[in-house]
């Protein structure tokens, strides 16, 4: 089914069709409380006089006895019009023994609304009262004209008319005026979004100067793009890295390769599987970190949820570590509980550990505590330490502050960035720092473990 022309019509014909709707009724159903009140109001004072002139009707022919009939015109007949308040006095039988004006038929011996009296153009009104004579009972009709409420209905109702469909114009073009105004900077916007593609995603969409809500639409749309633009360029730097990483030992294995064939006896026995070994193994690592990276970023690091002993986990870890040239104190390692994932949390101590371990000199101290906010993991080393401008650069993806020492002891530029990760899936934080053994100083906050 087509979509109807009204549902295609753009927000500012849809804002002012529906104000203009909306007034319209409002307006409508005040002019018709306004009319039917005016109405009301005049047809009850008319029916309250009339009461007051039957009231005192009656009071007289109780008191004084029956008026005096009027007499008949000089030329014999009724009159034309009958006056705006006229009244009738009946007896039992329905005879009419008494008038203020000879009307051709009696007036009704009930109230009515609305009658219709012999040669009036307008309708009158009627109110009866009952009254007690020596001789009798008598009923008292006084009718009254409705012809003031049909001449006051009837000057309001053209003003209505024709002040209605001005009103409305009135409203609907400042309608559009306020709707146009208001919807400017949203179209603004939409032509600046609709020209946005990825590869130009440092545009933005202008910023009106009110502060209402589309500036704050437009200020988030911003923010949006930012965010936007800031993970393509981190995706953008993690493929080249990556492509850069997986390079080296691929080119490594081809040239061994490609010595072998070219000159078979010119590698040792053995030296070419040993190469494509170290180097596959080498692959292998970078290929699992990447894993574990884009794991992080999906929010998957933290799967099988227990509590862990962060100690057993240090602990576990400095026994794997076989230098024998290095020393590890563990003597500041005490106990301390978190809730976590333990293989995620185990990443994190084992990369901290070869981290301070490919860069000390004779010592890795761990350290395990609890604290008021949860526990804490603190490693460090008697190495070159980190210079205060990169501490935070540390925990990049591939960033490695010596690229030969770090790429010839195994190092990918990954391992820091795996840590932050995965702690920060785990709500806690990691930083960088100096230590008193003259190295690099990492300290992991975790929450405490709960129930």
């Amino acid at each position: 089914m087509a979509e109807p022309r009204w549902a295609r019509a753009s927000v500012r014909v849809r804002t002012t069709v529906a104000a203009v709707l909306v007034v319209a009724l409002a307006l409508l159903l005040g002019a018709l409380a306004l009319v039917a009140l005016v109405r009301g109001s005049l047809h009850d004072g008319l029916e309250s006089t009339a009461e007051q002139r039957a009231s005192a009707l009656a009071a007289q022919v109780e008191t004084s006895g029956l008026p005096e009939p009027e007499p008949v015109d000089d030329d014999g007949d009724l009159d034309d019009e009958p006056d705006e308040l006229v009244w009738q006095v009946t007896d039992a039988t329905g005879g009419v023994v008494g008038a203020s004006q000879l009307l051709g038929r009696p007036l009704p011996t009930d109230d009515a609304d609305e009658v219709q009296l012999p040669g009036a153009d307008h309708p009158y009104l009627v109110v009866t009262e009952d009254a007690e004579a020596g001789d009798g009972r008598y009923v008292v009709s006084v009718a009254v004209s409705l012809e003031d409420v049909e001449d006051s209905t009837s000057a309001m109702v053209l003003p209505l008319v024709v002040g209605l469909p001005l009103l409305l114009l009135l409203v609907g073009g400042t309608t559009w005026v306020v709707a146009t105004r208001a919807l400017a900077p949203v179209d603004r916007i939409r032509r600046e979004v609709d020209q946005i593609t990825g590869a130009q995603l440092e545009r933005r969409v202008p910023e009106p100067s009110s502060r209402d809500e589309i500036h704050r639409l437009a200020r988030t749309m911003n923010q949006m793009l930012q965010r936007l633009q800031d993970s393509r360029d981190r995706q953008q730097q993690f493929v080249s890295d990556a492509s850069h990483e997986l390079r080296s030992p691929l080119s490594s294995i081809r040239q061994t390769a490609e010595v072998a064939r070219a000159h078979p006896g010119a590698l040792p026995e053995g030296e070419l599987a040993d190469a494509v070994l170290e180097e596959s193994a080498r692959m292998q690592r970078l290929v699992e970190q990447l894993l574990l990276l884009t794991r992080a970023d999906e929010g998957a690091v933290t799967r099988a949820v227990q509590d862990v002993d962060l100690d057993d986990l240090a602990l576990a870890g400095a026994r794997r570590l076989h230098r024998p040239e290095l020393r590890i104190d563990t003597t500041q390692v005490g106990p301390a509980r978190v809730r976590g994932d333990r293989a995620a949390l185990g990443q994190v101590v084992q990369n901290l550990i070869d981290n301070a371990a490919r860069h000390a000199s004779q010592v890795v101290a761990l350290t395990v505590r609890e604290t008021e906010a949860g526990s804490e993991l603190v490693v460090e080393d008697d190495g070159p330490g980190i210079a205060p401008d990169d501490r935070n650069r540390v925990f990049e993806r591939f960033v490695r502050l010596d690229e030969a020492r770090a790429r010839d002891a195994g190092g990918s530029g990954l391992g820091l960035a795996i840590v932050r990760e995965i702690v920060a899936a785990h709500g806690g934080t990691v930083e960088a720092s100096a230590s008193g053994l003259g190295g690099a100083r990492f300290v992991v906050r975790l929450p405490r473990a709960v129930g």
